[in-house]
């Protein structure tokens, strides 16, 4: 294929794309606003299926090289009684292990993976229309052009999603309308384990042998204050490690990252020869750790679609076609899980036992199938226009 294909944005979708696009021997030009690749960051929980599409992407083992294995997974209540746990090695089998490693660390292996490509940094896009011929594209230097296919991987707050959906607006998620992130000294957690009490949850998960990476939000909807002091008030009586943590991050405040919890459900992610992939299209609460997963797992389907098909004009449709039954289970199972967690503090602690088990089930059981095999051909499409 010999058209000309922009991706905007420069996270996990984009490169990612990249990578599936550079396999399948299909080029890309890459712009992202942000004037330079971002540092280390926070950390990301990787489940199975999200380790099963970087090893789709030849990168699964680095992955896990470099970051840290999840085994168990841990539900606790706010005085630590156990609730009910996960052998997440057993549920996850050979799709791949649970991973927890530095954003920063995921991009760089990303990024490094597709030599041949040189993004452009500092380049936000003003203006994406779909055209005859393909999608007129405006950037913020330079003169307009016209590609044969723009994919929209530019995140909750996507520049490229107007031009196919118009006035579509990010949600607050139902569980937590904003939460607090971390990395802070490990207390002693050696596996996925969170706790929820009458207002507050905190997940902490090892990232490497000294640290955690920690997440705290409301349980019960509203959103976890701006102050700091929210976590001191939040999480006071909660059971060891729970206050050693927040004392610690809450001594060290440059370790504290406050950001809205935002989704995006869009009634549709393609227009003529514009999609949109990764959060772009269907950002979702944190509450599953599908949000690099979903990205990824687009990224490999929509690059087999263009590496197959002649025609670009019918790649979108198809992609949603594929992808829209995946993404709405997620989005289900999250909703799910977060009426759930709202539930009054005894009564969660009285059905969790029976019903958390049966939640994690459901919604990470249609996952363990991959979306990783190729895509036939359709020897009687036409060719896009260059």
């Amino acid at each position: 294929m010999t058209g000309r294909l922009l991706v905007v944005g420069g996270g996990i979708a984009g490169f990612g794309l990249a990578r599936a696009l550079s396999l399948r021997g299909v080029s890309c030009t890459l712009v992202e606003r942000h004037p330079a690749p971002s540092g280390a960051g926070l950390s990301l929980n990787l489940p199975g299926n999200a380790i099963g599409a970087l090893a789709a992407l030849g990168l699964g083992e680095e992955v896990v090289d470099r970051g840290m294995r999840i085994r168990r997974r841990e539900y606790r209540n706010q005085a630590g009684r156990l609730l009910f746990a996960v052998d997440e090695e057993a549920f996850w089998g050979q799709v791949g292990p649970s991973v927890c490693l530095r954003r920063g660390d995921l991009l760089d292996i990303l990024r490094a993976s597709t030599p041949e490509l040189t993004p452009r940094w500092a380049t936000p896009l003003v203006l994406a229309e779909p055209v005859d011929d393909g999608v007129r594209v405006q950037l913020e230097s330079g003169p307009t052009e016209t590609y044969d296919f723009v994919v929209g991987a530019d995140g909750v707050h996507s520049a490229v999603r107007g031009a196919v959906i118009p006035a579509d607006n990010p949600r607050r998620s139902l569980m937590t309308e904003a939460s607090w992130r971390f990395t802070a000294p490990n207390p002693g957690v050696d596996g996925w384990t969170v706790w929820s009490g009458a207002h507050g949850t905190l997940l902490l998960i090892p990232v490497d042998n000294e640290h955690v990476y920690g997440y705290a939000s409301t349980t019960r909807g509203g959103g976890a204050g701006d102050d700091p002091q929210w976590l001191a008030r939040t999480f006071a009586g909660f059971a060891e490690p729970v206050p050693t943590t927040v004392a610690a991050v809450l001594g060290d405040p440059d370790r504290l990252y406050h950001s809205p919890v935002e989704e995006v459900r869009c009634a549709r992610w393609s227009r003529g020869r514009l999609v949109l992939i990764g959060d772009a299209a269907h950002a979702t609460g944190p509450v599953w750790a599908q949000g690099a997963a979903m990205a990824l797992e687009d990224a490999i389907v929509l690059a087999d679609l263009l590496a197959a098909r002649p025609d670009w004009s019918i790649v979108g449709a198809e992609f949603e076609r594929r992808r829209r039954p995946r993404i709405t289970h997620v989005q289900a199972a999250t909703d799910k899980m977060s009426r759930l967690a709202g539930l009054p503090a005894r009564l969660r602690d009285l059905v969790a036992p029976m019903a958390g088990p049966r939640a994690y089930r459901a919604a990470y059981g249609p996952l363990r199938t991959p979306v990783t095999h190729g895509v036939p051909d359709q020897p009687d499409a036409n060719p896009p226009r260059s």
